[in-house]
């Protein structure tokens, strides 16, 4: 597949300033991007949509994860196939750590070895921004269990382990994917869909009956800083932290320093947005997850939803311009036609919010 169209920036939307830098990365305005998980089997067909959808400036293709494949391409097990030196095993209850690689960790590392082969291929050529996602190390700590069957998330040491292990791959996924696609300039995005519960302590016990003590909001933090450090140490020119919970603990996530906060607006609310409001005004971005994953929904719509609190909260119109448009969530849970149409309206909602915020 050519990516000589993925080159070149439209000529129609205004930039404020002199030129970027070859080497530096920008993003925006009227950027628009995908979360990571995307319905069906085919990797080589849905990479070539993920690219052809997003794969022109200023959208940011994303390598996709096709979880409906089975075990070990779903979100706990892919994240835990990252993990160096810590493997993991399929039980009942979930993924295990274990002592020895068996059958269900090589099957992961195939599936992962299997999408890095066709990103090579698909984008051949490309000079850009390109995501990655990771499971976050919480989200993952508190997903696998302890050969003594209680979560991982129990133990202080296995989860420094862990968020040690996680981070040494991240640098090894990073380099790898550097030298296959060298003229990627890459973005980390950290999948946190479970550090809420992690922090509110609301965690089931292996029996069902109990509930686990929380962990430390600094520990949580330090936790996250670790994997992002490794990221910008391999070379990732932006770190994002994706949360779609119905409370993301905003105010913790901002903590850590990422580059971004990925988040599905819907479920701000008012001190959500003035803290995310905040941080913008200081240099954090927003990714706003506006476009619903398996509803229809016109582009107008969505960029309402951002540009209204963005206006109402005083912030400055044509900062607007700057935010990364995506679904709410991943789109496993959609159709293929529902998932593409969800790339074609976050690019559509993009432009219209950035027109709206240099005519403002």
């Amino acid at each position: 597949m050519s990516s000589s169209s993925f080159l070149h920036l439209p000529g129609d939307l205004p930039l404020d300033g002199p030129a970027a830098p070859e080497n530096e990365l920008k993003i925006g305005p009227a950027a628009a991007t995908g979360i990571g998980s995307w319905p069906g089997t085919d990797v080589v067909d849905t990479m070539r949509i993920t690219f052809g959808e997003l794969g022109e400036p200023p959208a940011v293709p994303y390598l996709p994860e096709l979880p409906a494949r089975g075990p070990g391409a779903d979100m706990i097990g892919r994240g835990a196939g990252l993990l160096v030196d810590l493997p993991v095993d399929l039980q009942p209850s979930g993924w295990r750590l274990v002592d020895h690689p068996g059958r269900d960790h090589n099957r992961i590392r195939a599936w992962l070895r299997q999408d890095l082969d066709v990103l090579a291929e698909i984008a051949d050529g490309y000079q850009g921004p390109l995501k990655l996602q990771v499971t976050g190390p919480w989200t993952l700590a508190a997903s696998l269990w302890l050969a003594r069957l209680e979560r991982v998330v129990v133990d202080p040491g296995a989860c420094r382990d862990l968020v040690a292990s996680l981070a040494e791959g991240v640098r090894q996924h990073l380099g790898e994917v550097a030298r296959l696609v060298p003229g990627a300039q890459l973005i980390l995005q950290v999948d946190e869909p479970g550090v809420q519960a992690v922090l509110a302590g609301t965690l089931p016990t292996a029996s069902g009956f109990g509930r686990l003590r929380a962990i430390d909001e600094p520990i949580v933090v330090e936790g996250l800083q670790t994997v992002l450090e490794a990221a910008r140490s391999a070379g990732a020119v932006r770190t994002v932290v994706h949360s779609c919970a119905s409370k993301p603990p905003v105010d913790v996530l901002l903590r850590t320093g990422a580059d971004a906060l990925s988040l599905d607006i819907s479920q701000l609310g008012t001190q959500r947005w003035e803290q995310m409001a905040e941080a913008t005004e200081n240099g954090t971005a927003l990714w706003a997850g506006a476009v619903p994953t398996a509803a229809d929904t016109r582009p107008q719509a969505v960029a309402d939803a951002i540009w209204t609190p963005w206006r109402k909260l005083g912030l400055a119109p044509k900062s607007a311009a700057d935010v990364v448009v995506t679904p709410t969530c991943g789109l496993a849970g959609a159709s293929p036609v529902q998932a593409r149409a969800a790339l074609k309206i976050a690019r559509e909602a993009a432009r219209i919010l950035a027109d709206r915020a240099y005519d403002a």
